[in-house]
């Protein structure tokens, strides 16, 4: 089995073949996840951890230090591959948490993609008071070599970083202000601590009456569910990172509401469910690179989890397709909002 993804196929001419090191956020890619020997695998994409796991690697799902370092998978391994997200701010947490997590002294390899962004990480190393050497560079990617090390307070103090406050480092957690709800936000969550403009949009397009039983796809912030809660539905909400799922479960707290809220790639993890209403801001990347499916089996499977008469409410970039799948799945659709940005549509599942 060859690697498929860039990153993958610069570490496959590797010397080393990373036995019993963690594999920090990988991307998907057969070349690892069919490997003959079990890895393990930190990350926060449900799809791709669900993928190792049926692979029978040893996956970790924590967001929290103390519960990545009560992890064996984790806190035993003998070294730490970061595959380098496109949110560098992500990518910082990602490097203070193994500080954190792990020996200090444990070796590091960071890898990543000249266009997603791991040219960053070397300023990143340096500014966490890291080493940072390049070991190679192949496929328009790098690879650079580092070692975790005790993150002092006085190195918080000097840090110019969103992780550390007032000479402590944090674990990334803050809060934000949107429609007179507090909200949650963390590194590498859609939005960066702000009402996205479509999502503003599509919040502007539901009925102020609420629903009785809605479900929100792609949570991130929780803004959508907060929202839908507060105008009196009954809230479910789903989506792959479990970064998200937390800061949904802590906005609907910070706001004395209630929901339920799950690790679910799109809707794996509400079968046999049914709402009166599914609302989504569904994204359209993948790190880099535009990638529909999640979107499009958001609205092909739409209707297999709405009650008769029950509707599909989203918003998207105006260039992206999805009137032919909105078409294709529903018969017809309307739209309820279009700017030069963003169009907000609404299908129903026939009565």
């Amino acid at each position: 089995m060859t690697a498929q993804t860039p990153a993958c196929q610069l570490l496959e001419r590797q010397d080393s073949d990373f036995r019993d090191w963690l594999w920090v956020a990988p991307p998907r890619d057969d070349w690892w996840l069919a490997a003959d020997r079990q890895r393990r695998v930190w990350g926060h994409d449900t799809g791709i951890l669900n993928a190792a796991r049926d692979a029978e690697h040893r996956v970790s799902h924590a967001v929290a230090f103390a519960e990545a370092r009560a992890d064996d998978a984790i806190a035993h391994a003998a070294g730490a591959l970061l595959f380098w997200p496109k949110a560098h701010a992500l990518g910082e947490w990602w490097l203070v948490a193994l500080c954190h997590v792990l020996p200090a002294g444990t070796p590091i390899k960071v890898v990543g993609e000249v266009n997603g962004g791991i040219k960053r990480a070397e300023r990143i190393l340096k500014a966490l008071g890291m080493v940072a050497r390049k070991d190679d560079t192949a496929r328009r990617c790098q690879l650079w070599s580092s070692t975790t090390r005790e993150l002092t307070p006085d190195l918080a103090a000097s840090a110019d970083s969103p992780l550390a406050v007032e000479g402590q480092w944090t674990e990334g957690w803050g809060e934000f202000e949107a429609l007179d709800m507090r909200l949650t936000s963390h590194p590498g969550l859609y939005g960066n601590a702000k009402l996205d403009l479509g999502t503003a949009l599509l919040l502007g397009s539901l009925p102020t009456r609420g629903y009785k039983r809605a479900l929100d796809i792609g949570a991130g912030d929780g803004v959508i569910s907060c929202w839908l809660a507060k105008h009196g539905a009954r809230v479910m909400a789903g989506d792959v990172s479990a970064f998200a799922v937390e800061a949904t479960q802590r906005s609907l707290a910070l706001n004395g509401l209630e929901g339920d809220v799950r690790l679910s790639d799109v809707f794996s993890a509400f079968e046999g469910e049914r709402f009166e209403a599914i609302v989504a801001n569904p994204p359209f990347h993948h790190e880099r690179d535009i990638d529909y499916g999640p979107a499009a089996r958001l609205i092909r499977q739409a209707s297999d989890h709405l009650m008769p008469g029950g509707t599909l409410t989203l918003v998207a970039n105006a260039f992206l397709p999805y009137p032919d799948l909105l078409q294709a799945a529903f018969g017809e659709f309307e739209v309820l909002a279009d700017t030069r940005q963003f169009k907000v549509y609404r299908a129903r599942k026939a009565r």
